[in-house]
């Protein structure tokens, strides 16, 4: 059979296009965000259950003796029943200049995770002079190659907060960095240099640490790993933006639904999978220490850190952590 030339070339037009829709998917296909399920929903007592007591002595050399599960519980610095985990120190003795420190509480996960997203939706964190308070994931066994993630971590009520990496040498941020709410303060991540100050971003929301933080009920806490960037967010309790994800602690999150990240790490000059190992997530309060100690000074705090811590129990009446959940994605 023959063709005329017009009938031919529609014919060729026709097999061109049927080939093209077949070999490109759609756009929504590609658009689709990354989906992650939830692995650990950690809420009351499930924490005694997720999470070892350390009882040990503090790496940053504050002025606490960090006791283990059995007096934890006994002296009523962790409690947890419902959707409530309490973690706080002694608010009753007062301490010798020469003997150990203020009883307080240091945790970290049975479990750790290298890609993953976690939630953490706290009602209220330690507050008042010479306190530290800290969440964050660490490789345990070979600090800082196996790298140090702060997600949440202050001192002496000197907010906002911080979010910080620590690693060994070879990490380093860039410049002037775009994508985030928060503001860098530092571009390498090295801990060997800079007194280990990390390369930390600023949150912009004074209701993200501190005072500021409890007086308005707290909020949500949530950081995505992958190999191409860490990132955190952070909402206040009355925040209308927080994800329906994150505020009803679905089974199921999309991070990239979430909006610009509070703080962003990306892997430009700075390899995730090579300087991060996989992490153990550690939540602790501190007193004074290499942070707390170096900064009281400045903070309008009384008399001097170890003084206080020593002589004031009842002043860390305000110092603990309240969490309503821990949620762990994979």
């Amino acid at each position: 059979m023959r063709f005329s030339s017009a009938v031919f070339t529609s014919f060729v037009l026709s097999l061109l296009t049927l080939f093209t829709f077949q070999a490109i998917p759609s756009t929504h296909a590609l658009c689709t965000p990354k989906t992650y399920k939830m692995a650990d929903d950690i809420k009351g007592a499930g924490f005694f259950d997720a999470f070892d007591f350390e009882a040990i002595d503090d790496p940053t050399h504050g002025r606490v003796n960090y006791v283990d599960g059995e007096t934890a519980k006994r002296n009523n610095l962790t409690f947890g029943s419902g959707e409530t985990f309490i973690l706080r120190p002694d608010t009753v003795s007062i301490l010798k200049p020469d003997g150990p420190g203020r009883d307080s509480v240091r945790l970290i996960s049975k479990k750790n995770y290298t890609n993953h997203v976690a939630v953490f939706d706290i009602r209220h964190m330690p507050q008042g002079c010479g306190t530290w308070p800290a969440v964050w994931e660490v490789d345990p066994t070979n600090w800082p190659f196996g790298g140090e993630f702060d997600i949440l971590e202050g001192a002496n009520d000197d907010g906002p907060n911080a979010s910080t990496l620590h690693t060994g040498p070879g990490c380093v941020m860039p410049a002037g960095r775009s994508g985030m709410l928060g503001k860098q303060l530092d571009e390498n991540c090295d801990s060997t240099i800079n007194n280990n100050i990390g390369c930390p971003v600023k949150f912009q929301q004074p209701e993200s640490y501190g005072p500021a933080f409890n007086g308005n009920g707290g909020g949500w806490y949530a950081v995505e790993r992958t190999p191409a960037a860490i990132k955190v967010w952070f909402w206040g309790r009355n925040d209308n933006n927080v994800p329906a994800q994150v505020r009803n602690g679905d089974a199921n999150v999309a991070p990239e639904t979430w909006g610009t990240p509070t703080a962003l790490f990306p892997e430009n000059n700075c390899n995730i999978d090579q300087h991060f190992a996989a992490h153990n997530i550690i939540i602790n309060l501190t007193l004074c220490g290499d942070w707390a100690g170096q900064t009281y000074g400045s903070t309008g705090c009384p008399s001097t850190c170890v003084d206080f811590v020593n002589n004031n129990p009842k002043s860390f009446e305000q110092a603990y952590f309240d969490f309503a959940s821990l949620r762990v994605y994979l």
